[in-house]
């Protein structure tokens, strides 16, 4: 068995065996910082271990790092400000349209997706799955958050069932995206409708839980930090309709969720549906280019061509006219 590496033995590794200078207590420190195993292994490669970025000293991946942790701290406000404000945007439809604020009553009146489609179908049978999970899911999070957190202990032990704003907020950000899913056709355009939606791209109103499920894996990603930076977090294909929908309506091409700057694009153009600020908007973008800016003047060419893509810049362009 081989004997495990110290962090002297790895910083000779990096130097023997992938070309990497690294010297000194200060470069030492900032590699146990970063963590080996956790920084440098991951941040050695883009995308794909087999896309090896081309670093000849730390300070490069040390600004690699950098970057990408700029980028977290970027995005984090914003996807919780967006969490938080299309589940409000949500429930205020949702309540009214059930005239009840009991997950019993919305479920039996508005989670009826299920009905749109032939019974016994592979649709049918999928869509009763998903509203029979997202139930289940909701009480299991109730029953591991009593004795945790103060809004489930205050309306179980009154025997009060939890009220469904209470709800939502046990929901992760995925799990939303599937109970918005179950609802009825109508329920679902009221949200749309208030959200601003173009229905050119919405015609079945599930445009918005697309929009959620592609942000989860952006906002999961950055609440365990994980490196975001390549996208490396995405966990399936974007929906097309996604696709289609935010590069039509701002102009852009090459509109793939390949590059970090589409994500920052997908979140402006929620921002600025849900009509936030302007100047906020503005500001997350500032950051961005401030970010990649940065970065250009820390690493080689080869590295930051691999890292921010060329169209970056113009994709920013057409952004900004759209706002």
């Amino acid at each position: 068995m081989t004997k495990p590496k110290g962090v002297n033995a790895l910083m000779k590794y990096m130097r023997d065996n992938k070309g990497i200078k690294i010297y000194g207590s200060i470069q030492k420190r900032k590699l146990r910082y970063m963590g080996y195993f956790h920084g440098y292994k991951g941040y050695r490669y883009h995308t794909t271990s087999k896309k090896l970025l081309p670093y000849k000293d730390f300070n490069e991946v040390q600004a690699v790092y950098n970057y990408d942790m700029e980028l977290k701290t970027m995005f984090y406000p914003r996807i919780m400000f967006l969490e938080t404000a299309l589940k409000s945007f949500a429930l205020e439809e949702i309540i009214a349209e059930a005239g009840s604020k009991r997950f019993a009553d919305i479920y039996s009146k508005l989670m009826l997706d299920y009905k749109t489609y032939t019974v016994g179908s592979h649709e049918y049978r999928q869509a009763i799955s998903k509203r029979m999970s997202i139930r289940n899911k909701i009480y299991s999070d109730i029953q591991r958050d009593y004795g945790k957190r103060i809004i489930v202990n205050h309306y179980y032990d009154k025997d009060q069932p939890l009220p469904i704003w209470a709800i939502f907020e046990l929901l992760s950000l995925g799990e939303f995206a599937s109970f918005i899913e179950c609802l009825d056709y109508k329920t679902r355009r009221r949200i749309s409708n208030e959200i601003g939606i173009n229905k050119s791209f919405d015609s079945d109103a599930k445009l918005l839980a697309m929009l959620v499920y592609t942000l989860k894996d952006l906002r999961n990603a950055v609440a365990h930090n994980n490196m975001i930076f390549d996208t490396r977090f995405k966990t399936g294909k974007i929906n097309k309709r996604v696709i289609n929908c935010v590069s039509r309506e701002i102009g852009i091409n090459n509109f793939t969720f390949n590059s970090i700057v589409d994500y920052v694009i997908m979140i402006a153009y929620i921002m600025k549906l849900i009509k936030a600020p302007k100047t906020d908007i503005m500001n997350f973008i500032k950051s961005f280019e401030s970010s990649y800016s940065n970065l250009r003047k820390e690493v080689s060419n080869d590295i930051y061509s691999l890292i921010v893509y060329t169209d970056t810049r113009r994709k920013l362009e057409c952004l900004k006219n759209f706002l």
